[in-house]
């Protein structure tokens, strides 16, 4: 019987994070700069626009299917995040927080989940006090400079580009749920591989 060979992201994560992300029950995110580029585009009826990457989604869901909840902690409010959570199954949602800290701890209580077993991915100066906090602190690649330098781990990708997808295959991979979270989406027939995805 053939073995599926042992798979990894594509990007290099030091031991010692991984040794931290081995122990995350929880991941919780910001939105603007993390799971966005961090644009507010704004109509002249002033509807609030954003976008978000799919492949960042699909990392989510893929986290969640592992048996990792999610949760978002951010600053503004926003129908568009609404809508985008609740696409993802994100049950754990907490918008227009002036201070994300206290959040963030009645949420830890709340779920029995003590602090250095949750991450946080920031990108800005009032994502710290969290990031300081919890276990896995992480900063977007185009995050501010005082932010990535508090951070245990920069992700290669920016925020709405790839960063929350890299988070999510870390843990994952940490927690040797990569293989299996992977594998389900390559197929291979006696005669040879099959289409890449679904």
């Amino acid at each position: 019987m053939t073995r599926t060979p042992l798979l990894a992201p594509d990007f290099e994560v030091p031991g010692r994070v991984l040794d931290l992300a081995h122990r995350v029950r929880l991941v919780l995110f910001d939105v603007d700069g993390v799971l966005t580029d961090g644009r507010l585009i704004l109509a002249d009826d002033g509807q609030e626009y954003k976008a978000f990457n799919s492949r960042d989604g699909h990392g989510i869901k893929m986290l969640q299917r592992a048996g990792v909840p999610v949760g978002i902690i951010t600053g503004r409010t926003s129908k568009v995040v609404e809508h985008r959570v609740a696409d993802l199954g994100i049950r754990h949602v907490y918008q227009g927080c002036r201070e994300k800290l206290p959040v963030c701890r009645r949420l830890l209580k709340d779920l029995g989940i003590a602090p250095e077993e949750a991450a946080y991915v920031g990108d800005d100066v009032v994502d710290l006090p969290i990031m300081l906090e919890v276990g896995l602190g992480i900063a977007v690649q185009n995050g501010h400079w005082l932010v990535k330098r508090h951070a245990h781990w920069v992700t290669p990708s920016g925020g709405g580009a790839g960063a929350a997808r890299d988070v999510c295959e870390m843990v994952l991979h940490a927690r040797g749920d990569y293989t299996a979270a992977m594998q389900v989406y390559l197929w291979a027939a006696p005669e040879g591989p099959g289409p890449a995805g679904p």
